[in-house]
């Protein structure tokens, strides 16, 4: 099936409530316009450099969304630019954010990664974490950087429950936050192998790529 195929296939199985990132990375920019052209207009990139020479080259009312980890000295040369930064994982680079939207004279959305996989080489912050992460001075008297929702990824393995169990966790966080933050309206959860129980378990974001793209190359 071609790029076009799988992306309609995939947007007429989605409910209303779920966004489509289509996860970009390591594809030239004619994959990309086959898919611009069947209508997506959220593409989701791990490297920023990456991320902003196809943001230069292609149509400007494309979202772009930064999902890969965030060095923070390469925040400056997405700051003018991107819509959604998934994994922001620290306050230092909360501030680096803040202060390069600052610059640019925007307000940059962001999601607060929580860590739930098993795994240690994912990374994100814990409830803990999270709590006094929004509640520090700091972070409340900044004004360019809007923390919308959460994000996070489970733990890779075929064991369905895990997966569950994992997802389900995120979401329970995610309402107990945002029934005190109302902006909190995005949860980023599910990637091409899990996005259908990740839409069970409450994401209303799914970051798809080799199920549209094919694999990687």
């Amino acid at each position: 099936m071609s790029i076009a195929q799988n992306l309609l296939s995939i947007q007429s199985a989605l409910p209303a409530q779920v966004t489509l990132v289509a996860v970009s990375k390591t594809k030239p920019i004619s994959d990309l316009m086959e898919a611009y052209e069947a209508g997506q207009r959220i593409f989701g990139e791990n490297k920023i450099q990456e991320m902003a020479e196809k943001w230069e080259a292609m149509p400007k009312d494309i979202q772009w969304h930064m999902i890969g980890h965030v060095q923070t000295n390469k925040v400056k040369f997405m700051a003018p630019f991107v819509s959604l930064i998934h994994g922001v994982d620290s306050l230092k680079l909360v501030q680096e954010i803040n202060k390069q939207a600052v610059k640019a004279n925007r307000v940059i959305d962001c999601l607060l990664q929580i860590h739930i996989a098993e795994e240690e080489t994912k990374f994100g912050l814990d409830q803990q974490e999270l709590t006094s992460l929004l509640s520090s001075s700091a972070f409340q008297e900044m004004r360019n950087i809007r923390i919308v929702g959460l994000m996070g990824m489970a733990t890779f393995t075929d064991n369905k429950d895990q997966i569950k169990k994992e997802l389900t966790h995120l979401k329970s966080i995610f309402d107990s936050f945002a029934v005190r933050n109302p902006q909190f309206t995005i949860l980023s959860m599910g990637m091409s192998g899990d996005y259908q129980l990740a839409i069970e378990c409450g994401s209303t974001m799914v970051r798809i790529g080799s199920s549209i793209f094919g694999g990687r190359n």
